[in-house]
Order: C-alpha cells, then structure tokens, then sequence
C-alpha cells in the first residue's frame, strides 16, 4: 500500500467518527480530532478514547501535529466575492473552509480527504466550488478535474445519499495534472435490499410503531388495493376529493394534481365512499396521515410490503431497495414487513459504522449523528484509489 504504515491523520469536524473508522482500517491512528457538538464529543471519547473537543477556529498551527491525512467534512458557507486581488485563500476568510486550508498550509499533509453535501457543487451558482478547488490547487494539492459525486448504494450499502468527495494528493509540481478517481463498476439502486442492514429477531419496542399509525397504513393499504389504478402518478389527498372546482390562481402543477385527484374519486365513487365510511372520513388522521404518495410501481402489492416515511407532504411509500439519506428524514422510516422504525443500529450499518460502536444513549441524537456522519464505506473506497498516487 502507498502509504506508510501507521500513518498520522487529523479529523476535522469530526462528529461520531466516520473518517476516523475509515482511516484506522487502512492503519491510520488520529493524532487530533476538532468538533464543537458536546454530544458528538462524548461519543467520540467513548468509541476512541480522545477528546475532540475543540474548535476548529481556536486549533493554532503549532497546536497541528505532523500528519499524512488531513480529513473534513467542512460546512458549506458562501465565500466572498470582493478582494479577488488578494488570492483565493482571502476570499474564504471567514468561513470554516478558510480553517481547513489554514492547516493545509501550514502542514501541508502528503493526502486530504473532504466531503460535502452535494449542493456544494451547485452553491452560489459554483463559485463556492471552483474557489475551494483553486485554494487546494494554489496550495499545491492535485485533485479531480470533475467534481466526484457518489452514494453508498452504489457500493452496496442500501442508502441514497450523494455527497461530494474531494481528494486530493500535494503535489505542488504537477499540480495542474487532475487526479482520475475512477470505478470500474457502481451499482444501482435496484442492485441493493434493505436487508442487507436489518437486525435479526425481536427489538426493543421502542421502535414499533403504534396502533394508531398501523390504523393509518391499513386503511391506505385497502384504498390502494380498492381503486382502479395500480400505478398513481401523483399524490392523493383525501381533502379534495369532493372538490367540484378548482381555483384557477393555483400553480399549475397543483391543478393538475387536484384535477387527478377529482377524477379518481369519481371513477372509484362507491369504494372510496364505503371506504371513507369505515375510516370515519379520516377524521382522527393528521394532515399529513391523509394524503398518500405510491411510488413503488407496480412491482408491490401493498404498503406492508415497503419502506413508509412520514413526510409533510403525505405517507410516501417506496421499494425496499434503498432508505433514503438520514439526514433528510423528518421522521424516522417505517419498515412495512416488520411494522416497526428502523433502529439505531440499523441507521449505523446504513453509515457503515461496525456493530461494536457505540452510540449515544440518547436515541434521538443517535439518529441526528449518524445523519451528519459521512459514510464509511465510500470514504474508504475513495482512499484507497487516492493513495494509488
């Protein structure tokens, strides 16, 4: 492997781990760890034995040991536009990438390995984008030509989450010489199941749902298999069913919705009326619980057979091949066949973290950290292409 062993790394907002699970793997050992999220601190000593607990900010440049890997997941902020004159490092004053490229130059570690929400590439119409990849060129890192999106479902792990990764190897003489991070084979969403990371047996109850919620799927289930269409394109909202015009000042994908939802209600008129009946006309149902979105096709026959989330915008209901990215959840998803949330160890394996870590007690914050975290996997399938430079 071109990398010495037991190679020194830093893990910059560091939260629960993610680059520091991944870096050991490959024999790193972490000589400083930076995060400002007590929580994520705690677990962080619990799992490692070291104290992240420091800001990022207050980390003076003779406080930055000698290091090979320099890892971060930076927030995304906007950068200035004035004072272009100044060079690429002044216009992130301010920000915390300008923390990261501090350090960078500062030390100047042989690898980086930075992630970010996909939305980077695309954030104040890319000028973010394109002034972090000049930073990192003018501080003579070679990187990708083209920005590296990529998502664990592509490599297995059944979770939609595409993130922009940025690695990066110094090379101040080569340095406009792009780095080529290539895949021979990525898989598709429809390669993966969410078995893949569902514990086996009994868990703890505190992750089944309740009776209320199971009335609520029931009763959508018998109206998706009471009705004359197998594949609804487009959401159903109880509440207009009965609407006998539609206001004209609404945008028009919203009338053509409402349209929809008329003209199934009038084509299945004496189901969705018994149907209504029995449920009581929904009345004990959330605003939420009484619109329904399908979007499996037709390759399920019913809700029990999918992966339910609980959105805003009504019961969505999807194929079990991926979960979608944690962070984006509202409410934690609903495994149909088992009729309970998915638990917090099932969120880790979604992030690649092993079953000997340990989360924070504190369910909710559990969710919320490996929500934050990168993925382990990924980080570790682009590190070992980087370090082939």
């Amino acid at each position: 492997m071109p990398i010495k062993e037991n190679f020194a790394f830093i893990d910059l907002f560091s939260g629960i781990g993610g680059f520091h699970q991944a870096m050991t793997a490959f024999g790193g050992h972490c000589v400083l760890a930076s995060d400002i999220d007590p929580d994520a601190v705690k677990v962080y000593k619990t799992n490692y034995g070291i104290d992240s607990n420091i800001n990022v900010r207050n980390i003076k440049d003779d406080m930055v040991p000698d290091h090979e890997v320099l890892c971060a997941g930076f927030p995304c902020q906007a950068f200035s536009k004035a004072g272009k004159q100044k060079g690429f490092m002044d216009q992130t004053r301010g920000t915390l990438f300008f923390e990261v490229a501090r350090i960078l130059k500062a030390k100047r570690p042989k690898y980086i390995m930075l992630e970010n929400v996909r939305n980077l590439v695309s954030h104040d119409n890319g000028n973010t984008y394109r002034t972090i990849c000049s930073v990192l060129k003018e501080l003579g890192y070679r990187i990708p030509d083209q920005s590296l999106i990529l998502s664990p479902h592509q490599f297995g792990v059944p979770q939609i989450r595409e993130r922009i990764y940025i690695p990066g190897v110094y090379d101040p003489d080569h340095v406009s010489e792009p780095i080529f991070i290539e895949f021979d084979h990525l898989l598709n969403k429809s390669d993966n199941s969410i078995d893949s990371v569902l514990e086996e047996g009994p868990v703890d109850p505190l992750y089944s749902i309740s009776e209320h919620v199971l009335d609520v799927l029931t009763a959508w289930d018998e109206f998706y298999h009471g009705v004359d269409v197998k594949v609804i394109g487009f959401p159903v909202w109880f509440d207009h069913f009965l609407d006998k015009s539609i206001d004209p000042s609404l945008p028009e994908w919203k009338q053509t919705f409402l349209r929809k939802n008329r003209e199934l209600y009038l084509r299945n008129k004496e189901f969705i009326d018994d149907w209504s009946k029995k449920w009581k006309h929904l009345k004990g149902f959330t605003p939420t619980e009484r619109k329904f979105e399908w979007q499996c096709g037709t390759s399920l026959n019913s809700i029990f057979e999918a992966v339910i989330q609980m959105r805003p915008s009504g019961i969505r209901v999807k194929k079990p091949d991926c979960f979608q990215a944690l962070v984006a959840l509202v409410q934690t998803p609903i495994i149909g066949k088992l009729k309970r949330k998915l638990t917090v160890r099932e969120a880790a394996r979604l992030q690649s973290f092993p079953d000997s870590f340990k989360p924070d007690p504190k369910t909710g914050q559990a969710y919320k950290q490996f929500g934050n975290s990168v993925n382990i996997n990924v980080v570790k399938e682009v590190f070992a292409k980087l370090i082939q430079y």
